[in-house]
């Protein structure tokens, strides 16, 4: 005589699936900002590098000029303030002239104009003629690189670029392209390039009493113009305001 025993289901009652559900909801939610934030901090070290690049090419013509003598070819300030270049024998005072001039002594591509001035949220759009040289033509979006036409007798630490959302010691606003408020970069004369938390962008986010100023200028930048030590609200103004688009 067989004996049938009941095994006990093995399926998940309503409740059980139901704390298994909300588990998964509490985790979805601790998980997202983690992932928003690590997305967007590669986003802006992506940014970053396309700053380096363009880093990279301003900081080989103005050596090139250095040791050819060539006042053609030196760091933005300087070539604005002697007046030398451009077809109207001035400094392009634009950032599409800014890229034309680099691309006309080689320093980039045309193809590269692209993906160096564009983020996300920039939509940033150009066209190029393909020669020798190549040249561009900025039609539409946002640049997300703004130029600080800094000069030679600047410090290392002085600002060479940041991005467009971006004005010297002023709050970060949600709506600047690219980025918001969630954060800048900028890199500076020597090379170095950083990525900075909307808190930073001000003195006041760096500490406070009579070294704030030397601090900030310390970590974020010296802006053309100012004094070591003491730091002057907004970009440089004329005439060595930023090269940007639009």
């Amino acid at each position: 005589m067989k004996i049938k025993i009941n095994k006990p289901t093995s399926a998940f009652t309503l409740i059980e699936l139901l704390v298994v559900i909300a588990i998964i909801a509490i985790l979805a939610a601790l998980a997202v900002p983690a992932l928003t934030s690590a997305l967007n901090k590669a986003q802006m070290t992506g940014t970053m590098n396309n700053a380096h690049q363009l880093y990279l090419a301003q900081f080989q013509m103005s050596n090139d000029g250095s040791a050819n003598g060539d006042p053609s070819s030196g760091w933005p300030g300087d070539m604005l303030a002697n007046g030398t270049l451009g077809a109207a024998g001035l400094f392009p005072a634009t950032l599409e002239g800014y890229c034309n001039l680099l691309l006309s002594k080689s320093y980039i591509k045309g193809g590269d104009v692209s993906k160096l001035m564009n983020a996300p949220g920039a939509n940033f759009v150009n066209t190029v003629t393909f020669g020798s040289p190549d040249s561009v033509t900025f039609t539409s979006g946002n640049a997300a690189i703004k130029v600080y036409p800094c000069i030679e007798n600047d410090p290392i630490n002085a600002i060479f670029c940041v991005t467009h959302n971006y004005t010297y010691d002023t709050a970060l606003v949600t709506a600047g392209i690219p980025y918001g408020s969630k954060g800048f970069i900028v890199v500076r004369k020597g090379g170095d390039a950083s990525v900075f938390r909307a808190g930073q962008a001000t003195v006041a986010g760096w500490g406070a009493g009579a070294g704030a100023d030397a601090t900030f200028q310390g970590q974020v930048g010296y802006k053309t113009g100012d004094t070591l030590g003491v730091v002057t609200v907004g970009d440089p103004t004329l005439p060595f305001a930023p090269l940007k688009f639009p």
